[in-house]
């Protein structure tokens, strides 16, 4: 049987060694799992392109989009969960950390439950919210209703890979993602093709790598690192206090990324199904290219944590140094990649007309922009985890708002579907540079707080 590993020697590891390696290592295997994951969601979407019918490849862009809210509210909570337990670790107070991790758990759980609950009845009007019509209409709201109740074990499996990268397992973190990602590589093509049923299969197949994801992140933390204990009602009191501080202004932040993607759906809607399914592409591309950037955001979280905790606060400037650093070698290189096969992964996507040309724009002009989103992700993790998560849920809905809203109903007033994707770019960029700016000049704050003894 495995034994739980000694606590001041691996989950504390954060304290020394490289800043860089800590960030390099722990991205890279956030990076490989998410990688998976949004391969098997984008080779998900080309099974389904397959079926030949626009309107179900469009049905899944606005299901997608509208999920992606739910899908943001666990992020939010993993945020929450990762910064609560990282700091309690540094501080080196593991029997109060596991018993925050059973108040998150059970935190987790609730919250998602009567999420599900709220929406399930207002589906219909979400979606025609979001410009959904017709037969398209009908399947996106088929497609989430089968979906939907799953949520819960989707928050949970971001919870338990959260508390996993809380202590520095990033290895175990890696294999929840990647065990739903083999689910749905093996059940997708089974369910929609063996099985003839086509969008429903795809939908089965999501509920089940869920299943997946909760249960190999319940592994690694129940049996591995026994990262668990009943909370008595002090602590879960503490955690509750935590997750309000913490867990609703990132929720509030991740859920501006969906409500931004949602302008763009609405403003792309008027150009047609094949405009709106080009964007569903898009939308599924983001993730798999810069997935990344994503997985920086979710490794400096620990690190931050567990240094803050310990008050290293030379590590937490290099620390994001070195996270920006990452994150213009890697835009660089993906943009590159992405331009050069443009047109083969219009292609690989069975697009044509407007839609291909939203694609190939996107990837030869659009995608650079990444670098400030990047750079807003990795301040965003910055400040979830320093103790100042609202100044993330301003940039980010300053972002989603002004950086896009304006931006895409100019830029189609003017040029059209190409125009929306240029605007899309163009207003991550005064947010992305505010953020980096904003975010050291709260690094120094926290020191002099802590030098003065305030």
């Amino acid at each position: 049987m495995a034994t739980a590993p000694d606590s001041t020697q691996i989950n504390r590891k954060f304290l020394e060694g490289s800043t860089m390696r800590h960030v390099i290592n722990m991205t890279a295997t956030g990076s490989v799992g998410l990688i998976a994951v949004f391969l098997v969601d984008v080779l998900n979407l080309i099974y389904v392109s397959q079926l030949g019918k626009p309107e179900i490849t469009a049905a899944i862009g606005y299901a997608s989009t509208l999920l992606f809210f739910h899908t943001s509210i666990g992020i939010g909570l993993s945020i929450a969960t990762t910064a609560v337990v990282s700091r309690a670790v540094g501080a080196g107070e593991m029997q109060i950390a596991k018993q925050l991790a059973g108040s998150a758990l059970y935190l987790i759980t609730g919250i998602s439950t009567l999420l599900v609950l709220l929406t399930y009845p207002l589906l219909s009007s979400f979606l025609n919210l979001l410009g959904a019509q017709g037969e398209t209409a009908s399947l996106a709201k088929r497609f989430c209703a089968i979906v939907l109740p799953s949520l819960p074990l989707l928050s949970l499996g971001m919870g338990l890979s959260g508390l996993l990268r809380a202590v520095g397992d990033g290895k175990r973190a890696m294999y929840v993602t990647l065990g739903a990602a083999a689910a749905t590589a093996i059940l997708d093509p089974l369910f929609i093709f063996s099985l003839r049923l086509g969008l429903d299969g795809a939908a089965y197949a999501n509920i089940c790598a869920r299943l997946v994801l909760a249960g190999v992140g319940f592994y690694g933390v129940l049996k591995i690192h026994h990262l668990f204990a009943k909370p008595s009602a002090d602590i879960f009191q503490r955690s509750a206090k935590a997750f309000a501080n913490i867990g609703i202004p990132a929720i509030m932040t991740n859920v501006a990324t969906p409500f931004g993607n949602a302008a763009v759906t609405t403003a792309i809607a008027k150009y047609g199904d094949s405009a709106v399914a080009g964007w569903a592409v898009i939308s599924r591309l983001i993730p798999m290219a810069f997935a990344g950037l994503f997985a920086l955001s979710g490794a400096i979280g620990p690190i931050l944590g567990q240094n803050l905790g310990a008050k290293r606060f030379d590590r937490l400037r290099s620390t994001m140094r070195d996270s920006l650093k990452l994150t213009l070698i890697y835009v660089l290189a993906v943009w590159f990649l992405l331009a050069v096969f443009s047109s083969l992964i219009a292609t690989a996507f069975d697009a044509h007309d407007l839609g291909r040309d939203v694609i190939v724009f996107f990837c030869i002009f659009v995608a650079g922009s990444f670098l400030f989103n990047g750079s807003l992700f990795v301040a965003n993790a910055a400040f979830n985890n320093l103790g100042y998560p609202l100044y993330s849920t301003a940039l980010n809905w300053g972002r989603a708002t002004i950086g896009v809203i304006p931006f895409v109903y100019f830029g189609g007033l003017w040029f059209g579907a190409r125009g929306v994707m240029a605007g899309y770019g163009l207003g991550v960029v005064f947010f992305g540079a505010l953020s980096v700016w904003l975010c050291f000049r709260v690094l120094h704050k926290i020191e002099q707080d802590q030098t003065n003894g305030v």
